[in-house]
């Protein structure tokens, strides 16, 4: 079993996973300012929830958006587990054919979904990870990451919408009974949830015309349950992406 950590601008996916198994996914809150041993007593908190002992973990990984803490989360790691931790960057084995104008800018929150929707789906693909923002991995018939796309996500739409216009209030992400509201918040719940799944679905569209096949589509990140049910295009919704790409490299990485 190993400890698989993805650590993204708002949330800290943590996870274990046993051969092609997830045991568990939480979620903690991304703290800038925290130390190596807040990080360390965050992550054996959520262990000793599960009751995963030190000794049940062969190694552990990390994937990370967030430059300034990624240090901290190795540590905080290796404190729990004396092992040496790996780290999705340079000179990590993906496997993963890049085909763009410079490989090395593709973050590794989107190297590890792209592995993993390989492993486990036929190409071509489109991978959407929503979250802080939303990306679109486009993967050929060749299994080739050929480029992708990024906008904001729905949270910091929303955020803009709420700043910028006053009479506006925040809302929750829940779809409103009717698609045409009948009040300032279900209107702001339905415009933001459908305007959501309508882009992905026109997106989908539209790349699948650069792509040869049938497309699959798939979608991850701590958002995309909200939105995936609202598309009106095939999307298979896989809350463990991520976590099972790095399932993937660090077998490619184990000495």
């Amino acid at each position: 079993m190993i400890l698989a950590i993805d650590i993204g601008n708002t949330n800290i996916v943590i996870g274990c996973i046993k051969g092609d198994e997830c045991i568990f996914v939480e979620r903690l809150s991304t703290v800038r300012t925290k130390t190596e041993l807040e990080y360390a007593f965050d992550i054996k908190n959520v262990l000793d929830l599960y009751h995963i002992k030190r000794t049940d973990l062969e190694g552990g990984i990390i994937s990370s958006v967030v430059p300034q803490i990624t240090t901290a989360a190795k540590l905080a790691v290796e404190k729990i587990l004396k092992k040496e931790v790996l780290v999705v960057g340079a000179g990590i084995k993906t496997g993963l054919n890049i085909r763009i104008d410079n490989p090395a800018q593709l973050g590794s929150d989107l190297v590890v979904d792209s592995v993993a929707a390989i492993a486990e789906y036929p190409a071509p693909l489109l991978v959407f990870d929503m979250g802080t923002a939303n990306t679109v991995c486009v993967i050929d018939r060749n299994k080739n990451y050929i480029g992708g796309m990024i906008y904001p996500g729905i949270g910091v739409a929303l955020d803009s919408l709420t700043a910028h216009a006053s009479q506006l209030g925040g809302i929750s992400l829940e779809a409103p009974a009717h698609i045409i509201g009948k009040n300032t918040a279900d209107c702001m719940k339905s415009g933001t949830i459908y305007s959501a799944a309508a882009a992905i679905d026109g997106i989908i569209d539209r790349l699948s015309e650069e792509l040869e096949g049938k497309v699959t589509v798939i979608a991850t990140g701590g958002l995309a349950k909200k939105i995936v049910p609202h598309c009106r295009r095939k999307i298979i919704l896989d809350d463990n992406l991520l976590l099972k790409g790095l399932s993937v490299i660090y077998r490619k990485n184990r000495k």
